[in-house]
């Protein structure tokens, strides 16, 4: 096979991708939007601006690293438009001019092209009397179709759809409600759905015990904890939704724990937020650090990846002070922590390419590797940041270091943080990073196995009709352009994995990402139910932040098909 080439070859979906969600203006190719980009971060600097703006492009010039999708289509533009892909929005006041000051709120946000997360824990129950004016409320699902209806009204001229996640505590009276509230085809559309589970709601699981429904602290209703649990299961198993946050240990595991609480994440679930917190997101394209791939030596340049992970917070970190951001609250709430998201994409493609299964102890511990390498290089560039720039101002040295993910950082970096501070309160964050694998040559997206070896996706114009496109897999097709037959050694694909195997690379990647990861846990459609119902009690004892299940086909048409071999052109004749 030959080595793997400087630059990442260009699939024809790559260009599709540039220029329908990227382009900006005249640009004649992708080299001016990253250099675009590169300047306009750069301008975050308070000296040298140029050499840092050269840096940048050169990190992204080479696909190294892939910036969220919000950057690369704003960043320079002057457009009144966020850098920022996704937002929780405030807490929720149960009355009418909060919930309308609220809906304003997400629909400004969603203008400037921002995602949004809303907990509707806050609205009180359908059927229960409003204290002023003696009305009977609709409950939170009734204005979760309010926002659904602005958010199409919002974004239906787009390419990209706005996207939005609710949630629901596992406790509100309304739960069923919402647990059920896309059964019907087409319904909340806008909206992922996930539910809020508390510890108490595993425990009562497992002891079959009574769950009570309460709101304003009094109970409205009394069920049993398993058959909430199976309503939960059954819905998922239909629908794929709702999701599961496991709360309280998102909570325990916040690094700002000790200044804030956490009841929402943004819309794919791999950021935890505060009211008014915000996703700034990038991701290390790991195909691009493969030298000479489907061979005996095949290696990976851990050092490498070291280098893009410390340029890449510096990025990030700039995004924070040069981004518009729809409300000052917002802007407020992003420079109080300075969050950061530094991500993966191409894992599954980077396995194959060393012959790794994704399903095996070396995969993971492949994986493991990266992200230890990752996560080590980021808290020294955010130290180093610290001492350059200033630490986020709610930093607090003590009660940062005895948070749990931090307390067990290596010692070095401890003792770092402590004498010179950090810039960033949280570093990691595994994205789904759907656009940005496509323009970066279709390589697998964010940790997710590889779906097919080709597939036809559906694509969105702006008419709002859909195109159907044949793709390769990027590890494959730079199989079949090496002189290889078949598959590489080592591909497998989503559907061929056990939602066990879905889950212990999540775990593993878990241990290092101080966010949370978006991972989907693909399932046949003829899995079992029985089967099925054991994936989120899994993923509670591995030690997950979330979980979503997909079961093939359980939402209708999917997006991606495969195509059996022969059936589509290959991507150097498409």
């Amino acid at each position: 096979m030959k080595p793997l080439p400087p630059a990442t070859p260009p699939a024809p979906i790559s260009e599709d991708i540039w220029i329908r969600k990227y382009r900006f203006g005249n640009e004649a190719g992708i080299d001016d939007t990253w250099r675009r980009v590169a300047k306009a971060v750069a301008a975050a600097e308070p000296q040298d601006q140029a050499l840092w703006a050269e840096r940048f492009h050169g990190l992204l010039a080479d696909y190294r690293f892939l910036p969220g999708g919000r950057i690369l289509a704003n960043a320079g533009t002057a457009r009144n438009a966020t850098l920022l892909n996704c937002f929780v929005m405030g807490a929720l006041d149960d009355s009418i001019e909060g919930l309308f000051h609220a809906l304003r709120e997400s629909a400004i946000t969603l203008q400037a092209g921002g995602g949004i997360g809303l907990d509707f824990s806050p609205i009180r129950p359908a059927g229960a009397a409003a204290v002023r004016t003696g009305n009977i409320a609709s409950g939170p699902v009734s204005f979760m179709h309010l926002w659904d209806a602005m958010c199409e009204t919002m974004t239906a001229d787009r390419a990209r759809r706005g996207a939005m996640m609710g949630v629901l505590r596992c406790d509100h009276p309304d739960i069923e409600a919402f647990i059920d509230a896309k059964v019907e085809p087409g319904a909340l559309a806008r909206f992922n759905l996930s539910v809020l589970v508390t510890d108490d709601l595993i425990r009562a699981v497992d002891g079959d015990d009574d769950w009570p429904l309460v709101f304003a602290g009094k109970t409205v209703r009394i069920l049993k904890a398993r058959i909430l649990w199976e309503r939960i299961l059954r819905a998922a198993y239909e629908t794929g939704e709702p999701g599961i946050l496991f709360i309280d240990r998102i909570n325990r595991e916040n690094n700002l724990g000790y200044a804030e609480t956490l009841h929402a994440c943004n819309p794919c679930g791999e950021v935890p937020l505060p009211p008014y917190g915000a996703c700034d997101l990038g991701s290390i394209n790991l195909t691009r650090f493969i030298s000479q791939p489907f061979t005996p030596e095949a290696a990976c340049d851990f050092d490498a990846i070291a280098e893009t992970a410390r340029l890449g917070v510096r990025f990030l970190d700039n995004v924070l002070d040069v981004s518009h951001y729809p409300l000052e609250a917002q802007a407020d709430q992003a420079r109080k922590g300075r969050r950061v998201g530094l991500g993966i994409t191409g894992l599954a493609d980077a396995l194959i390419m060393q012959g790794l299964a994704y399903d095996s102890n070396e995969g993971r511990e492949f994986a493991a590797r990266v992200l230890g390498t990752m996560r080590n290089a980021a808290y020294e560039a955010s130290v180093q940041l610290a001492e350059e720039k200033g630490s986020f101002p709610l930093f607090d040295a003590d009660a940062f270091l005895d948070r749990p993910f931090t307390h067990r950082l290596p010692e070095y970096l401890r003792d770092g943080i402590r004498r010179k501070g950090i810039r960033n309160s949280h570093l990691l964050a595994i994205a789904p990073t759907g656009s940005i694998s496509l323009l970066g040559g279709n390589v697998s997206a964010g940790i997710e196995p590889v779906f097919a070896a080709t597939v036809s996706r559906r694509v969105r114009r702006l008419s709002g009709d859909y195109d159907t496109i044949g793709m390769d897999d990027y590890a494959f097709r730079l199989w079949r352009e090496g002189g290889g037959e078949g598959l590489p050694p080592g591909f497998v694909t989503a559907g061929e994995l056990s939602p066990d195997a879905h889950l212990a690379m999540q775990a593993t990647a878990q241990g290092f990402v101080d966010n949370a990861i978006s991972k989907t846990i693909n399932a046949d459609a003829d899995m079992p139910f029985e089967a099925f119902a054991n994936v989120y009690r899994t993923a509670c004892d591995l030690g997950l932040k979330g979980c979503t299940v997909y079961r093939q086909g359980s939402r209708g048409e999917d997006v991606l098909t495969p195509v059996t071999e022969g059936a589509w052109c290959t991507s150097d004749t498409c």
